[in-house]
């Protein structure tokens, strides 16, 4: 007796592997119930579901129609519409101006595996206000926000062969002083994301 054929494993998964496609959102219906992974999805993280992608993985993600970027863990599946290759949290959206429109091109970059050993925070927090693949944009951003005098800084992070630059207010020790400033960069129009600093 023969054993049955057994389908060909999938390809593991290398930083820098790409894909492009159509993103949509998920939010509050959702919100505090559990994720894939087990935890308890977070509308106000920076994560996403994604049909195949090893839970933990994160990925940056780059809206094609405005170039804004943020990257993102994976900690859920999803989504489960044709045509789509990632379902991105509340807080994602809303960086990349895609809460509007609901749905939106994308390209995304597997920039960390999980347990590849790669540090992702140094301490600390700060209001994230923007993420640019162009250094113009994020020094136009970083100028119009310092205008009100507030300590702006332009940190750039090299993913494969792109340089993404992103748009970050002031170093805080903990969460609280850094949601107030948020409060108070969102109250200006910014969408402001507390995240952790590198």
């Amino acid at each position: 007796m023969t054993a049955p054929p057994t389908a060909p494993p999938a390809p593991a998964v290398q930083i820098g592997a790409e894909q492009t496609g159509d993103a949509s959102w998920y939010g509050s219906p959702y919100h505090g119930r559990r994720t894939s992974s087990g935890e308890v999805y977070d509308m106000h993280q920076l994560t996403a579901a994604h049909p195949t992608l090893p839970l933990g993985t994160s990925v940056l993600v780059t809206n094609l129609k405005n170039e804004r970027s943020v990257e993102v863990r994976v900690n859920d599946r999803g989504p489960f519409v044709a045509g789509r290759i990632l379902d991105l949290s509340y807080a994602a959206a809303r960086l990349l101006e895609a809460v509007g429109p609901g749905v939106v091109p994308v390209r995304i970059r597997v920039i960390a595996l999980p347990g590849d050993g790669t540090p992702r925070a140094g301490g600390g927090y700060t209001v994230q206000v923007g993420s640019f693949s162009d250094r113009a944009k994020a020094e136009a951003l970083r100028g119009e926000v310092a205008r009100n005098g507030d300590s702006v800084s332009v940190n750039p992070r090299r993913v494969g062969g792109d340089t993404y630059y992103r748009v970050q207010v002031g170093s805080f020790p903990e969460r609280g002083s850094a949601r107030v400033a948020a409060e108070r960069l969102a109250a200006r129009g910014y969408p402001v994301l507390v995240v952790e600093r590198e």
